[in-house]
């Protein structure tokens, strides 16, 4: 029997192994549900992010920008099994667009965001998605965007 600490590291690693995204950007913990063409995953936003001492002091609340990132996260996780995988050479899902972002409910420190991804249509390397973000049950994001398969990105030194 696995511990809760072993689980959300297989979690984890498995979501690694799909994106570039690391610690502290990456704010997906585990995958939930999954088909060809829909994800649904969690994340527990962390009760000490240090983005909450400045948004807003006293009153913290997660920053509509960072539950819209979760989203476009859940989306290159989505993309990238279809990609079978994660591989640089291949490219890896980059935003492209944000269309129709409508915020509902404020999330704050330690709930659980549950995201439900999907997409609409591919049209070559760029995937037209839908994403939900609820909070115990109560819609807190509804957000249209396109993702693109980007080549490899290269840096200079590496």
């Amino acid at each position: 029997m696995s511990t809760p600490q072993e689980t959300h590291k297989a979690n984890r690693d498995a979501i690694e192994a799909r994106i570039p995204h690391r610690e502290p950007f990456l704010l997906l913990d585990r995958i939930v549900e999954e088909s060809r063409d829909e994800l649904t995953c969690e994340w527990l936003v962390p009760e000490n992010a240090d983005w909450f001492r400045g948004h807003y002091p006293g009153e913290p609340i997660l920053p509509g920008v960072l539950l819209s990132e979760h989203t476009f996260q859940a989306g290159a996780c989505l993309i990238s099994a279809r990609l079978q995988g994660f591989q640089e050479d291949r490219g890896i899902p980059v935003l492209a667009k944000i269309e129709n972002a409508r915020f509902k409910r404020v999330i704050r420190p330690g709930e659980c965001v549950r995201t439900t991804v999907n997409v609409r249509h591919e049209l070559g390397p760029a995937w037209y998605m839908n994403g939900h973000a609820y909070c115990d049950g109560t819609i807190a994001l509804r957000i249209q965007f396109v993702l693109f398969t980007a080549g490899a990105i290269k840096r200079k030194g590496v």
